[in-house]
């Protein structure tokens, strides 16, 4: 009873913490990093449809789109530190574990990584928002790691946009990955959450 308790205190506080948690305004010429896999990469869309293509001309900011297909989060780990220092993100979104999924790996892990990755950002100053990616299933659901990393570590979080994709056959392009009215979706969610946290 009491890690149920504890597990629906943590899924409430992660509920809140799209809208509560604020990060700094991005100014005109900020850079915006978006981190991940295959999701981020935009695979099965054109490059120019991929989100974070949509994003950068949505908000008006650079998006960078730093996304290795296939990449495990443990694998983005070691990667994320070389690439904030070439991009000099203001903002990282930070969307990661479907690979670990995929490949059965220990949710453990995953979420340790995903934590890291955050704590890394956040200790050079750079804010996070946090992009979960569900499990494949019937239906797909996202993990709690997701929901309990951004209520501890106060980073704006996106839960939504990918399940509601992954269970739309007209919004992707294979069993995991978004068409271009898919990416177009995430977009938009990802812009959404950083128009309530501020950053836009």
């Amino acid at each position: 009873m009491g890690r149920l308790l504890a597990f629906v205190l943590a899924a409430l506080l992660a509920c809140a913490c799209g809208s509560k948690n604020r990060v700094e305004k991005l100014d005109a010429n900020a850079t915006v990093l978006a981190f991940g896999d295959s999701l981020t990469f935009g695979t099965g869309a054109a490059p120019t449809e991929s989100y974070p293509a949509v994003l950068e001309r949505s908000i008006g900011r650079k998006v960078v789109n730093a996304g290795v297909p296939g990449e495990t989060s443990e694998e983005g780990l070691r990667r994320l530190p070389e690439t904030l220092d070439e991009v000099k993100p203001r903002l990282v979104i930070l969307c990661h574990g479907g690979n670990d999924f995929l490949r059965r790996l220990d949710d453990g892990r995953a979420a340790s990584n995903v934590r890291a990755m955050v704590k890394l950002a956040r200790d050079r100053g750079i804010a996070v928002v946090l992009l979960a990616t569900p499990k494949p299933g019937l239906p797909p659901a996202v993990p709690p790691f997701y929901g309990e990393i951004a209520a501890e570590m106060k980073v704006p979080y996106e839960d939504a946009v990918l399940r509601s994709v992954m269970i739309d056959n007209a919004l992707k392009s294979d069993m995991v990955h978004p068409n271009a009215a898919g990416y177009a979706r995430m977009a938009e969610a990802v812009e959404k959450v950083l128009k309530r946290a501020g950053a836009i």
